[in-house]
């Protein structure tokens, strides 16, 4: 049961926000993190064809399902959005976020370029936040340090970085993870600016309202 908003009553639409990165970057340490100072944002865990790693959990990290069943959410309309990223499948379910977003709460998406860029599209006031690594050459020490991936997956995914890093331009902010606490901290700030530019953050006007129609 989502709590409503107190705006005359009415639960006010919450923000979308969409992370996306090249793989290296460091994007889940910041989402880890970022979820920490901002309980109140509700995470959409994607679902995954790919197998899961040693430190991901399904149902919170990812949804990880088989073929047969991923192809089940598409003949269904399930996804808001779905695609194949390093020969696996990733989707966002559409019934959680806006079930999350009527009732006025904001959702964060953890998702690659394209499924951003489509998400953009059906939500146009979607805000997108790219994260990089400060050069290339930290980007390939990052992903060979993780040791998650074999050599040919670690390939394929060096592979689709310059692809990913030029769909960037269509973000509307970039975050450099130089150090990690840096980066949450930018992070933040972006969507405390982005709840303010919208009002969720800004009391109750109602007062003044009325003081301003009897002048």
């Amino acid at each position: 049961m989502y709590p409503e908003s107190a705006s005359a009553g009415i639960p006010r639409e919450g923000l979308i926000f969409v992370i996306s990165a090249p793989s290296g970057a460091g994007k889940t340490s910041i989402l880890h993190k970022i979820l920490e100072l901002h309980p109140e944002l509700v995470f959409s865990i994607s679902v995954t064809t790919r197998q899961p790693r040693d430190n991901e959990r399904d149902g919170v990290d990812y949804y990880f399902v088989n073929d047969r069943v991923f192809d089940e959410y598409i003949k269904k309309g399930d996804f808001i959005e779905w695609a194949e990223v390093h020969s696996s499948r990733y989707g966002t379910l559409r019934s959680p976020v806006e079930q999350a977003l009527k009732h006025g709460h904001s959702v964060i998406m953890d998702t690659d370029t394209v499924g951003a860029c489509n998400i953009k599209k059906r939500y146009p006031d979607a805000v997108l936040i790219f994260i990089t690594t400060p050069s290339p050459d930290v980007l390939i020490e990052r992903l060979k340090r993780r040791d998650t991936e074999s050599l040919e997956r670690l390939q394929r995914r060096l592979s689709a970085v310059p692809k990913e890093m030029a769909r960037m331009k269509d973000y509307d902010y970039i975050v450099i993870n130089d150090l990690l606490e840096a980066a949450v901290s930018r992070l933040h700030s972006i969507i405390e600016a982005e709840k303010l530019k919208s009002g969720r953050t800004m009391p109750s006007l109602s007062e003044w309202r009325k003081y301003l129609g009897r002048k």
